[in-house]
């Protein structure tokens, strides 16, 4: 039996192979420098067995390592059963054509039940929403946006937002300042954008500025190139991170690296070169996903990078309400009505047509 340590989290955010913890994968977990957890559909056989393996995670460290999904709906959700199937946000971005302020209702219905459901199952956080527009180019992206229009954007990622603060959830606006307008997938490339600072700003950059004056957590930018503004990808850039995103946008959250295993990294060497760049440009948490390897090789190689508030802005990303309440809510009349809601949304038949967006292949 392992007993809790007290630690504060690190900088960096790893994984678990399987649906439960090995002996290795617990030393790992208990690096200085490990902060977080990012769980994948890899990690997920039945309710029960995720509660087991949270409770496992958490009980490790004290404070508990955050744990962390890519749920978004759609093709993005990794717990699929006993879950409310979320419907992809293309299809709230279709209802609000129709009705506006019915839409903006079915999101933050959205967002509640998604919050609620992980929160009673022990996961502090889903990467979302995605704030990328839908430019018609992006495959990777695609029907995981709201819209073309930023306004459509702003408005139902508000509204989810509301809805995942609800349902006891922190959020995270992705991928800065937009992913939407290239057709490469940083999984596998490294995309370059040739649009300059003010086309970006008079579109893909408004649902970033609009949701951080809304209480916007944290921020996930993407591995992309912006030629016009920086040579570097987003997430290795200093003028994006700090001069915008900081200065301009006026954003004071957790700002996570997307995964540095991603290809659409690869230009800044190593996976420990990769780390020193993402804290250096202004990341607080690097992820590193599906190679546990490079996590290994990461964590012996990286000297704790000391950033200021990392342990303060880090903590607002936990989870809000205990467990416990969450899962007397999910038994909930009210919250039975919220699920049928969303239950009700289309489903269209493309909704998991796209790109695999995170697991290893």
């Amino acid at each position: 039996m392992y007993s809790t340590v007290s630690l504060p989290r690190g900088p960096v955010m790893v994984d678990v192979a399987g649906f439960t913890l090995t002996d290795a994968e617990r030393v790992r977990l208990r690096h200085p420098l490990v902060g977080g957890v990012i769980l994948f559909r890899r990690n997920f056989e039945n309710i029960e067995q995720l509660k087991a393996l949270t409770a496992e995670i958490r009980a490790l460290r004290s404070p508990h390592l955050l744990i962390a999904v890519d749920h978004e709906g759609g093709r993005v959700q990794r717990f699929l059963d006993g879950f409310t199937r979320l419907p992809p946000m293309r299809v709230l971005g279709e209802a609000w054509q129709r009705d506006p302020q019915e839409a903006e209702s079915l999101a933050e219905t959205v967002g509640y039940v998604l919050a609620a459901e992980l929160r009673a199952c022990g996961v502090d956080l889903s990467f979302t929403p995605v704030l990328d527009l839908d430019w018609g180019r992006c495959a990777v992206i695609g029907n995981r946006s709201f819209s073309r229009d930023p306004e459509v954007v702003s408005a139902l990622a508000l509204a989810l937002q509301r809805g995942l603060q609800r349902g006891g959830m922190a959020t995270c606006g992705k991928h800065f300042p937009g992913h939407g307008y290239v057709e490469g997938d940083s999984h596998h490339v490294i995309p370059v954008d040739e649009r300059s600072l003010d086309e970006l700003m008079a579109d893909d950059i408004k649902p970033f500025v609009r949701l951080s004056a809304a209480g916007l957590t944290s921020v996930m930018p993407a591995h992309v190139v912006y030629p016009q503004v920086d040579d570097q990808p987003a997430g290795f850039s200093r003028i994006w991170l700090q001069d915008i995103l900081r200065q301009q946008v006026k954003f004071d959250g957790v700002i996570f690296s997307d995964d540095l295993c991603m290809e659409g990294a690869a230009g800044a060497g190593g996976i420990a070169e990769r780390a020193r760049a993402a804290f250096v440009a202004g990341c607080d948490m690097a992820l590193v996903c599906n190679r546990p390897d490079l996590a290994d090789e990461l964590l012996a190689a990286l000297a704790d990078p000391a950033i200021a508030g990392l342990a303060e802005r880090l903590a607002r990303m936990e989870g809000q309400g205990a467990q416990a309440e969450w899962e007397k809510t999910l038994d909930s009349a009210d919250f039975a009505a919220a699920r049928a809601t969303v239950a009700r949304l289309a489903m269209p038949p493309d909704a998991l047509k796209g790109p695999a967006v995170g697991e290893a292949s």
